[in-house]
């Protein structure tokens, strides 16, 4: 089983436990941060539909493209690990200025030290200074500056580029947050959602509702 198909009460026991952060946690360790950023996953649905459910961690999410501006604004301040497939990696202060992952690694868990809880679950997601593609389908691409929507000044990934995200694993927080999310969306990110979802996953048991 891939570990992102792990429970999270199952990644705490393998891996160690988490902090509870929110998105203004998220908002006060990016100020003056120069590159940019959004918070993704569920609260970024939960931000979207007013619905309140359970989070087991925090997803802050940069561009792939900078990596290296992220580990510069964080050094000092929170240790980084590469979580790649089950394995983690740490990015040591040394290698600074270096911003290449493996093409498989998309997350980037940060913490104070090996003695501390984890405390951000950091989204590296595929994109250029201009460009998001989905992880997925090369097929499926946006402009930068079309993927994120504000609320109170913290920017969150929009909505439907969040559940064809979700759509893949289809476990029952993906569920709930489809079903609070998908009749809240405007007319065209319902069909761009589901011209996405066809493309990415033909038969999706969601295309029925969209």
């Amino acid at each position: 089983m891939p570990v992102q198909d792990l429970s999270h009460d199952e990644i705490e026991r393998l891996y160690g436990p988490w902090d509870t952060r929110t998105p203004s946690d998220a908002a006060a360790l990016f100020a003056g941060y120069p590159g940019r950023w959004w918070i993704a996953g569920g609260w970024a649905i939960e931000a979207f539909t007013g619905v309140r459910r359970a989070h087991g961690d925090l997803d802050p999410s940069v561009p792939r493209s900078e990596l290296a501006l992220l580990r510069r604004h964080l050094s000092g301040r929170l240790d980084l690990w590469a979580a790649d497939q089950g394995s983690l990696r740490p990015l040591l202060p040394a290698d600074l200025d270096a911003d290449e992952l493996p093409g498989s690694c998309e997350n980037v868990w940060a913490r104070a030290s090996g003695a501390d809880p984890w405390q951000y679950d950091i989204i590296v997601m595929t994109a250029t200074a201009t460009t998001w593609t989905f992880k997925r389908d090369g097929r499926i691409r946006r402009p930068l500056a079309d993927i994120v929507w504000s609320r109170e000044g913290i920017s969150y990934l929009r909505p439907e580029i969040q559940l064809l995200h979700k759509a893949h694993q289809l476990r029952p927080q993906d569920q709930a947050d489809f079903d609070a999310a998908a009749p809240l969306l405007e007319r065209r990110d319902r069909d761009w959602l589901r011209a996405a979802v066809t493309l990415a996953h033909p038969g999706h048991p969601w295309l029925e509702v969209l």
